[in-house]
């Protein structure tokens, strides 16, 4: 008796719609981390605050990673990813409705406290998702998918400072002398009140869709594989060298997007020049406002050129992924973004402002490719490194501290002097990691 075929999606279908899934969770943390940085140049006004005290935001967020990343992996490890990525979801619903209490009753204390729980779930986020997407297909192309995948993660954060610039930094400046009035003030919490109602929603849409897509992603996701421990990486050189390169990759790019605004707004930059909105995007991006040199507002939209470069890049890494070596790619792009760094230190400028936005271009690939090549070489399980690489994430947490006290200190373009270093290192781990043997197979062909 003949059999009617099978409606089923084949293994190779299934594994393209689970990817598709766990990507547009990339697209979702991009956008929602970029806010952090019209965020940071909005409360520096709002509450009146130094740039160290403003950088608390950024550091509130990327504490999370520090804090949550081994709990996360625990979590991953006991529910796996699906379930893993539904808690995180509803984790950031929360962070979110604390964001919309802190603007109805502008306490800062309570940014600091929502931009942790949102972060909280995005830790969870990052730690199922950047192995399961690495994991979904060929073990040869696990550096390109997990790229791709990044490249909807900058999609998001182009998108994030340019609704921020919009929500948040209306009519306000920070430069010395400046007051602001009450309505600016009023004006910008509404604007976060706003944004976060709207992300609250988006999530929860996201938990629906995901929550649907369940079964899809489960089936086609690698069998998971014993564990050596949770704490395993520890005891392996190359994941400790990977959380290393995280730790200063992370630092470096979050302490650059969090001060652009007011790098670019600055009067030695941007401030008093009329020049980048000759520049056709860039001067479309910003929205010129007919007084002359750049406004606050207006150097918050052109960061999203800063992410919209690593977004760009991405797409062209994810091509270059698949012809050159993945350890070579990374030694010429940190090196160009230490040169870019020390060109904005010791020149400044105009030209500086034009180079520093475009140091996110080189950005781009850095973290998949960290990511892939540390899973590749570490002796720990994926599950163990993975949490491990997450935690080092905290390094958003700490540089920009530190590079907002030398900009206190020292000025905005003094300041590049940090993330140029950590982008010294980073071209010497790329080097490093050419030379070692991988401990797998080239590619991540399993989840822990």
């Amino acid at each position: 008796m003949a059999t009617a075929p099978s409606t089923r999606a084949g293994p190779g279908t299934q594994t393209t719609l689970a990817f598709a899934a766990v990507t547009t969770l990339f697209f979702a943390w991009g956008f929602i981390t970029s806010l952090v940085d019209p965020l940071v140049a909005s409360v520096k006004g709002v509450f009146t605050l130094t740039n160290l005290q403003a950088q608390a935001s950024a550091s509130a967020f990327f504490f999370a990673y520090f804090v949550m990343s081994f709990p996360a992996a625990a979590l991953v490890g006991r529910l796996k990813a699906v379930p893993s990525i539904l808690v995180a979801l509803c984790t950031m619903v929360v962070g979110c409705l604390v964001m919309l209490v802190a603007a109805n009753s502008a306490n800062y204390w309570l940014v600091l406290l929502g931009l942790f729980v949102l972060a909280s779930g995005i830790t969870v986020l990052q730690v199922a998702a950047n192995p399961l997407a690495a994991a979904l297909g060929d073990p040869r192309y696990s550096h390109l998918r997990l790229t791709l995948s990044q490249t909807f993660n900058s999609f998001g954060t182009f998108l994030g400072p340019l609704l921020g610039a919009h929500l948040f930094l209306e009519g306000l400046e920070v430069k010395g002398g400046t007051v602001v009035t009450e309505a600016v003030r009023d004006q910008a919490l509404a604007g976060i009140d706003s944004a976060y109602f709207w992300i609250c929603g988006l999530i929860a849409a996201l938990a629906v869709f995901f929550f649907l897509s369940r079964r899809v992603v489960s089936e086609a996701a690698p069998a998971p594989a014993a564990t050596a421990g949770l704490f395993s990486a520890f005891s392996s050189k190359w994941a400790l060298f990977g959380g290393l390169a995280i730790f200063l990759y992370v630092g470096a790019e979050v302490a650059i997007g969090t001060q652009m605004a007011l790098f670019l707004n600055d009067n030695g930059v941007w401030g008093q020049s009329d020049a980048p909105f000759g520049v056709p995007l860039l001067g479309y991006l910003m929205g010129s406002d007919g007084v002359p040199g750049v406004s606050l507002q207006e150097a918050g939209k052109a960061v999203a050129l800063y992410w919209g470069g690593a977004m760009i890049g991405r797409a062209i890494g994810s091509v270059l992924l698949a012809r050159a070596r993945a350890s070579v790619l990374l030694a010429v792009f940190t090196a160009i973004a230490a040169a870019m760094c020390f060109y904005v230190f010791a020149v400044g400028g105009v030209s500086a402002g034009f180079v520093a936005l475009a140091i996110g271009l080189f950005n781009s690939i850095m973290f998949p490719v960290i990511f892939t090549l540390t899973l590749e070489r570490s002796t720990a399980s994926q599950e163990s490194t993975s949490g491990l690489l997450c935690t080092a994430i905290v390094g958003g947490a700490v540089l920009p501290l530190l590079v907002g006290k030398v900009a206190d200190l020292h000025g905005y373009a003094f300041a590049l002097i940090v993330p140029a270093l950590c982008y010294v290192v980073l071209c010497g781990f790329a080097v490093a990691a050419g030379r070692a043997q991988a401990s797998r197979s080239e590619g991540v062909a399993s989840i822990h």
